[in-house]
């Protein structure tokens, strides 16, 4: 089911308004694949919960905003972004237990972490996420910092998270490399997963840009 899903996202990934609706597909879709095929073994809590955190948590947050796709269409701008909050917080909640997990999984066996890329890039993306949920904070309360005005603050909140989302799937993407998980999952499953994240981002990077980047740019 998980890679259907994934096949029929990238399908229809080429029309805007059906984009939305893929990439919920392919973060549901991933992020239920790797709860139901991961294995055992020690990185397995901690690949549950960093999957719900940045594959699927993470992109519904954004898609909270999507004008052809979010569920939150009909309601208030206020109303979506307590939605995002807390789909946001429960994201780095999981993403801080999966760290834990794994960091206490590492102790116990006596083996090193954050010495591989994957280690070092899930790493930074979990404190980034730490610091773009506080950087939030200023966007509801602007009166904080008084010589920005609340259209940069959203612009900067915007891109800032567009880079800490993709570092999220890049850690994802690496963790499909490593030797646990591709022992685990094979052939065209592997393939299938690994596209998930790649078109979860494409839609995300071309939400972003189209609400803040083209518009910004246009103005001038």
């Amino acid at each position: 089911v998980p890679c259907s899903a994934c096949t029929s996202a990238s399908a229809s990934a080429g029309s805007s308004s059906s984009s939305g609706p893929a990439a919920a597909m392919a973060a549901a879709g991933g992020s239920v694949a790797v709860a139901t095929g991961r294995g055992g073994g020690e990185g397995a809590g901690e690949a549950l919960c960093c999957s719900l955190a940045f594959s699927f948590l993470l992109t519904e947050a954004l898609l909270v905003f999507s004008p052809e796709s979010s569920p939150l269409r009909a309601f208030s701008r206020k109303v979506k972004v307590r939605v995002h909050w807390a789909l946001q917080l429960l994201a780095l909640l999981c993403a801080l237990l999966g760290l834990g997990i794994i960091s206490y999984n590492k102790h116990l066996n006596g083996k090193a972490h954050f010495v591989t890329w994957h280690g070092l890039t899930g790493l930074l993306a979990v404190l980034y996420a730490g610091m773009q949920c506080a950087g939030g904070v200023l966007l509801l309360y602007p009166k904080l910092v008084k010589n920005w005005t609340l259209a940069k603050l959203k612009l900067y909140h915007a891109t800032s998270g567009l880079v800490g989302y993709l570092l999220g799937c890049a850690s994802l993407m690496l963790g499909m490399c490593s030797l646990w998980f591709t022992t685990s999952v094979t052939g065209v499953s592997w393939y299938l997963l690994m596209l998930c994240p790649i078109l979860t981002s494409l839609v995300i990077m071309n939400q972003v840009s189209n609400a803040y980047l083209y518009r910004k740019r246009s103005q001038h």
